[in-house]
């Protein structure tokens, strides 16, 4: 029995119901694929998404799908070497109510911002980013209170003791998903600090998400920011 929700390559399985489940089809993880395979998956993909993204991969990849994609189709693809997003946006609406808020720790966490920021944007939501605002100089961050508190979904993205996530949840009202990061010195170990320091959080109710992982927390924030519905037009 033939199941069209599926899609059986042999070496893989596309799942093509998966956009009408969790409102956005499925995302290609780029890491462990030859650049062959993330082209099929892709133009496949495509031929029934308006968007579709491959995270974590390279501007080969980059240029073997948008040879493979039909000509109309090209000038809505878009590689993003700032994190490795390869991305085909052409659906640019917004279509969730609320804003998500991408806020970052120090500069050099904003790798992992900048993936989810692209991503978020791709999702269908409307996004705006804080950088720079790590407690360090708590000033920064008591600055931009007007920005956090009109947030429907804010993402925070930081590293070392990963701070940021636990402050910024007691002053606001949304939900807070912390995205702790590789940034750090040695008694750092390549994210693991902070990945605790997020789970463990005093500030009740933060989210975390696996480290460096601006991807997951986008998703995770485009799903809590549907609940607030669909923009329609007036």
């Amino acid at each position: 029995m033939t199941d069209e929700r599926v899609e059986n390559l042999e070496w893989a399985r596309i799942d093509h119901d998966r956009a009408k489940r969790r409102g956005f089809p499925e995302v290609i993880y780029g890491p462990g694929k030859t650049t062959p395979q993330i082209r099929e998956l892709f133009v496949r993909l495509a031929e029934r998404n308006p968007n579709v993204l491959c995270t974590r991969t390279d501007e080969a990849a980059h240029a073997a799908v948008r040879e493979a994609l039909p000509a109309e189709a090209r000038d809505a693809l878009h590689f993003h070497a700032d994190c490795g997003l390869l991305a085909l946006r052409r659906d640019v609406r917004v279509r969730w109510r609320g804003t998500v808020l991408i806020v970052s720790a120090g500069t050099s966490d904003q790798k992992v911002g900048h993936e989810a920021i692209r991503c978020a944007e791709v999702m269908g939501n409307k996004v705006e980013r804080i950088s720079d605002v790590g407690v360090a100089g708590l000033h920064r961050l008591l600055a931009e209170v007007p920005t956090l508190e009109r947030a429907s979904v804010i993402i925070c993205v930081a590293g070392f003791e990963a701070a940021l996530p636990s402050v910024v949840a007691g002053l606001v009202h949304c939900p807070v998903i912390a995205v702790p990061t590789s940034t750090g010195y040695g008694a750092s170990f390549h994210g693991v600090t902070a990945l605790l320091s997020c789970l463990s959080s005093c500030a009740a109710g933060v989210t975390t998400v696996n480290i460096d992982n601006g991807f997951g927390a986008a998703y995770a924030a485009t799903l809590m920011n549907r609940i607030g519905g669909e923009v329609t037009d007036s």
